[in-house]
């Protein structure tokens, strides 16, 4: 029996000139509170439709409303697709529409995957609800679904399970099994947002080939503007569950209307940092020399029982960062930054020569000796994720007066709090708009306002280097250019040296006196970062630079 070809066309359209999708009046409640208020917007068949604003302003849960997936949610007024009210529709209609009609891309795969399922199993489960094809038939054409979105080795990769593929593969996988039922409408919220600056663009440009073929319509559901601007048609923001303005893209970018959409456009990273070099004969705050990182791997056969193969994640990677200055280091998931930040905070064993504070680390086997822990005073971390880096069972006193338990058990506990609320007004936190501050717990408070606990954290010990790593990766785009401007503002105050560790390279632009450009553990390219975001020499680095959109 031969296998369906999956077809290129979406059948059924509605009359031309009719929208596809046409919500009027939307509102949604989670019991008193109203979360999406009076949204209206269409999509017409083939359109990309972008809808943008910060966390909380309802973007997704209103697109979780068109699927009737919003949990307990109170959800009124209309979402007509083809005419028909998907609100009015019954649990059964609905099975018949979710994964049919309209398709959804979440944002974090791994995730949304099942990890016990292969994701070739995956697909084929949609194809046989939705398509009614046997197994042969579903193998084959989840084979060639896989295919379409550019996976290599679709064959192989089929067999897969989740954990075993990188974060782009699994995505892809995700619009594999989102295409497999040839949906008219398909929502993707944040598909790109975990996913490095490079594999940002070869997914949208997957979708927007993919969209041109099958003739979908999309909503793409994206806090990333420069997004917005390379992949929609229209775009419409968001604010507090209401939609202030939407229109074209080009219209609503170049003359925004809204005081709240001029505030989004104007929330992109800004440079303000000293810029005046240092002065000569200052010794480095960090230096590195050749430096080496190897992670031991198992070898095949009898061999594998007496030795180890390795795995070289750094390779001969040399840096010096004056006090006061940041050095950015920049590059894809795999490419040996977080190897190399691990390393310069004594946590993995190196080759080549370091120094922090011009104090090397001791051997691994000497970790907490009282030279390593005088050490790591000197050099404090910053993590991506403020929510799992903060104790969630510790209130605000204790985590950030955490290091100082450590590095200065001397001071009584009335001195360890006075220290606790300087740090924390330094970072812009204060008991005059949080009462009860110090009592207070992570969980209560915004992403950004984490991110600020962390930072103090870090700074009540009185480091002289900061590693930064990804610190407003995870963070929406007005509160990722407050965090950066405190930053920058404490490194003017402090003269604290930052190793900044990311992949978004108009952060690195914003903050980086200096930058690395990191791939597969080599530094490929080097230097002040005007000439090298400017004049990008290596072909790895340009392409970096074009897909940020800063060419």
């Amino acid at each position: 029996m031969t296998t369906p070809t999956l077809g290129t066309g979406v059948s059924s359209l509605p009359p031309a000139g009719a929208p596809l999708l046409d919500v009027r009046d939307l509102h949604v409640h989670f019991g008193p509170k109203e979360v999406v208020r009076g949204a209206r917007f269409t999509i017409a068949p083939g359109e990309k439709l972008a809808l943008v604003g910060e966390s909380g302003s309802g973007k997704t849960i209103t697109a979780l409303s068109l699927l009737r997936l919003a949990g307990d949610a109170r959800v009124t007024g209309q979402a007509l697709l083809r005419g028909r009210d998907l609100l009015a529709l019954s649990e059964r209609e609905m099975r018949g529409v979710r994964g049919g009609d309209i398709a959804m891309i979440f944002q974090e795969p791994m995730t949304a995957l099942n990890p016990l399922m292969t994701v070739g199993q995956q697909i084929a489960e949609i194809l046989q609800l939705k398509k009614g094809l046997t197994g042969a038939q579903c193998a084959q054409a989840a084979i060639e679904l896989l295919a379409k979105t550019g996976i290599p080795e679709p064959a192989r990769r089929a067999n897969s399970f989740p954990h075993q593929l990188s974060g782009g593969q699994r995505q892809r996988a995700m619009i594999a099994m989102a295409l497999a039922s040839e949906p008219q409408l398909l929502l993707a919220d944040e598909p790109t947002t975990a996913l490095d600056v490079t594999l940002r663009g070869q997914i949208l440009d997957l979708l927007s080939d993919l969209q041109r073929q099958t003739g979908m319509a999309v909503l793409l559901i994206t806090h990333d503007l420069n997004l917005v601007r390379r992949f929609a048609d229209r775009v419409a923001v968001m604010e507090r569950g209401v939609l202030v303005e939407q229109g074209a893209v080009a219209e609503v970018f170049g003359a925004p209307q809204h005081a709240y959409t001029r505030k989004l456009m104007q929330s992109q990273p800004q440079r303000d940092v000293v810029e005046a070099e240092t002065a000569p004969g200052t010794p480095p705050v960090l230096q590195a020399g050749d430096l080496r990182v190897v992670y031991p791997t198992p070898l095949p056969g009898v061999r594998g029982w007496f030795s180890k193969g390795e795995f070289v994640a750094v390779q001969g990677a040399s840096l010096a960062l004056p006090p006061g200055r940041t050095l950015g280091v920049v590059g894809e998931s795999g490419s040996g930054k977080s190897t190399l930040a691990q390393a310069i905070l004594g946590l993995l064993p190196h080759g080549g020569s370091l120094t922090v504070a011009g104090q090397g680390w001791q051997a691994p086997a000497m970790r907490n000796s009282p030279a390593n822990q005088q050490l790591r005073r000197k050099v404090q971390v910053v993590f991506q994720d403020p929510f799992s880096s903060l104790s969630p069972r510790l209130t605000v006193e204790e985590i950030v007066g955490e290091g100082m338990r450590v590095h200065e058990p001397m001071l009584s506990v009335a001195e360890r709090r006075a220290r606790v609320e300087t740090a924390l007004a330094e970072v812009g936190l204060t008991e005059a708009q949080f009462p009860g501050l110090l009592a207070r717990y992570p969980h209560e408070f915004s992403g950004g306002q984490r991110q600020r606990l962390a930072i103090a954290r870090a700074l009540i010990v009185q480091p002289e280097l900061l590693v930064l790593d990804e610190p407003t990766s995870a963070l929406d785009v007005t509160i990722q250019q407050q965090v950066l401007k405190l930053l920058q503002r404490l490194q003017k105050e402090k003269g604290l040296a930052y190793l900044l560790i990311t992949h978004d390279v108009q952060v690195i632009r914003a903050m980086a006196h200096e930058v690395l450009v990191m791939k597969d553990g080599q530094v490929l390219e080097s230097g002040p970062v005007g000439r090298v975001l400017d004049a990008p020499q290596h072909p790895y680095t340009q392409r970096l630079v074009e897909s940020a959109g800063l060419d």
